[in-house]
C-alpha cells in the first residue's frame, strides 16, 4: 500500500454486485458476507513520503456475527429495514500475533540517525459495523472497535519522537481525506426507500417473521447514527527509555546516565467520530454520560453565536 497526495473518488458500486450483474443488495452480497476466512499469516506493508511500514498477522480469521458479537445464524447476522431502505451487516476478525514495524524513508525529512518503532501484541480483534443502502450497496456509516488485552511497550525517547514525525506526515493526507468524506457525508446520509421487488425478500431474515414496526424497533436499537472509530486496551505498561547517550557518543561514558519512565494504564480507550457537527446530540455514543450534555449546550451556545456573527457579515 502506498500513501496518497491526494484523495481518491469514492470507490462506488460494490464490485460484488456489479460482478453478478446485480446494482442492489441481493444474493451475492449474502453469499460473499456469509463466508468463514482463515489465513495462517499476512504481511501488509506500507510507503509513505517520510516512512515505510509492515503490518504482519498470524493465525487471522473472519467471520459474520450477529449484533451481540456472537457467532449464530447467518439469517441473524444481517438486519434489514425496507422502509429505511438499509441493511446492517456485523463483522469480526480475529489473530493471534500482530507484529508492526516502522521506520524512516532515506529521502524522508527524518533525523539522519533514527530508531525503527516496533510493537508486537498478542491476541486481538477488531469489530466492524456497516450500514449500507440496499439500491446501490454504499456505505452510509460504519464503526470499527479495535480491541487488544494486555500490552508491553518499550519505547526510547527517540522512537517515540520518530512516531510523533510519522504521525505529522500522515496528517495531512488525513485531513484530506475527511474533508472529502465530509463533503459526500450529506448526501450518503438521505434515505432512499429500495425497490419494490427486495422488499419481500428482505422480511425473511428472522426465525420469526416479524411485522414491520418490530423491524425498524430492532433496526433503530443497533443502528450507527454516525461513522466512529474506537480503540479499546485492557491494559496498557508503557515503558519510555532515554537512549540519547548512544547516539551522542556511541559509548556509555562515566557518570552519564539515561532516564526511563513507566506509565500503566487499565481501560484505555479513544472514541472517534470525524463526522459530528458541532451542536449536535451525543446520546448515541459509545460512552455517554451527563456532563456531555453541559458540553453540548455549550457547544451550542457557541454555534449560535458564530452563526449571529457570520449573519451581520
Amino acid at each position: 500500500m502506498r500513501t496518497c497526495e491526494e484523495p481518491r473518488p469514492p470507490n462506488g458500486q460494490s464490485p460484488i454486485a456489479l460482478a453478478a450483474g446485480q446494482s442492489e443488495y441481493g444474493f451475492a452480497e449474502k453469499v460473499v458476507e456469509g463466508m468463514f476466512i482463515v489465513v495462517n499469516s499476512i504481511t501488509i506493508k506500507i510507503h509513505s513520503k517520510a516512512f515505510h511500514a509492515s503490518f504482519e498477522l498470524w493465525q487471522l480469521q473472519g467471520y459474520s456475527v450477529n449484533p451481540n458479537w456472537q457467532q449464530s445464524d447467518l439469517r441473524l447476522t444481517r438486519i434489514a429495514d425496507p422502509q429505511r431502505g438499509e441493511v446492517l451487516t456485523f463483522k469480526e476478525l480475529t489473530w493471534q500475533t500482530l507484529r508492526i514495524e516502522a521506520d524512516a524513508t532515506d529521502n524522508g525529512d527524518q533525523d539522519p540517525v533514527t530508531t525503527p518503532l516496533r510493537l508486537i501484541t498478542n491476541q486481538g480483534r477488531i469489530q466492524i459495523s456497516l450500514k449500507r443502502r440496499i439500491k446501490d450497496c454504499n456505505v452510509v456509516a460504519s464503526k470499527l472497535m479495535f480491541l487488544l488485552d494486555d500490552l508491553l511497550w518499550v519505547l526510547t525517547d527517540s522512537q517515540l519522537k520518530a512516531m510523533m514525525k510519522y504521525a505529522e506526515s500522515l496528517s495531512e493526507a488525513m485531513e484530506k481525506s475527511a474533508q472529502q468524506r465530509k463533503s459526500l457525508a450529506p448526501e450518503s446520509v438521505q434515505i432512499t426507500p429500495p425497490a419494490p421487488s427486495t422488499q419481500q425478500s428482505w422480511s425473511q431474515p428472522f426465525a420469526v417473521n416479524p411485522n414491520a414496526s418490530s423491524i425498524s424497533q430492532y433496526f433503530e436499537k443497533h443502528d450507527m447514527k454516525e461513522s466512529s472509530y474506537h480503540l479499546l486496551i485492557s491494559r496498557l505498561d508503557l515503558h519510555i527509555c532515554d537512549d540519547s547517550h548512544t547516539r551522542e557518543s556511541g559509548t556509555l561514558k562515566h557518570g552519564m546516565l539515561g532516564g526511563a519512565i513507566q506509565l500503566t494504564f487499565r481501560r484505555m480507550a479513544f472514541d472517534y467520530y470525524p463526522f459530528h457537527r458541532a451542536g449536535d446530540a451525543c446520546k448515541h455514543w459509545v460512552r455517554y454520560s451527563e456532563a456531555m450534555e453541559t458540553r453540548g449546550q455549550w457547544a451550542k451556545k457557541l454555534v449560535s453565536e458564530f452563526q449571529s456573527k457570520m449573519e451581520k457579515l
